[in-house]
């Protein structure tokens, strides 16, 4: 496993990830782009891992769980969550980290809550933030932190549009990574 673990997220001008536990907007060019960076390894025969809350566990819809091709990895301080056969419960991201490097893992990517984000984007190992900056604001009861301290801007992508909707990828890399 890579020392350093990336993040994934996709948020609207305010930083708003979710609401009511699901995703405000629909944008199939970006759960692509999301598929196809979490799950191409850089090593054949192995894969990556997916470290998310419970409650990310949860939003993702019953048909799509686990998510495939990846070793998904939930985080819950509850001991006796009962997740599906080949999916791994873990109760820090400290936890699951060390966890992760005792097997044959490619890449590790956070892929959300709020409270994993606000964990990892502070954490010594966190490398690049691959951020989709979804281009209006929607009604959000979930957000993503404040990373603009923590990260410099590396390169963006063209602005795409989807249902009438602006975004476009963006990556970041942390200020102490050199």
């Amino acid at each position: 496993m890579k020392e350093r673990f990336d993040i994934v997220v996709a948020c609207d001008l305010k930083g708003g990830i979710g609401k009511n536990n699901a995703i405000p907007w629909r944008l199939p060019g970006d759960l692509k782009h999301f598929k196809n960076l979490t799950s191409s390894s850089t090593q054949a025969g192995l894969y990556n891992a997916v470290i998310m809350g419970r409650k990310t566990w949860e939003s993702i819809p019953a048909q799509f769980r686990p998510l495939p091709d990846r070793y998904n990895v939930i985080l819950t301080r509850n001991a006796a969550y009962q997740a599906p056969q080949g999916v791994f419960v873990r109760n820090s991201l400290d936890d699951a980290l060390a966890w992760l490097e005792q097997g044959p893992v490619d890449q590790v990517f956070i892929i959300g809550g709020s409270e994993i984000y606000n964990q990892a984007i502070q954490h010594e190992r966190v490398g690049l933030l691959y951020l989709t900056e979804v281009r209006q604001q929607f009604d959000c009861d979930t957000f993503f932190p404040d990373y603009k301290g923590f990260f410099q801007l590396v390169s963006s992508s063209e602005i795409q549009s989807e249902n009438g909707i602006d975004y476009c990828f963006k990556v970041y890399k942390p200020n102490l990574l050199v």
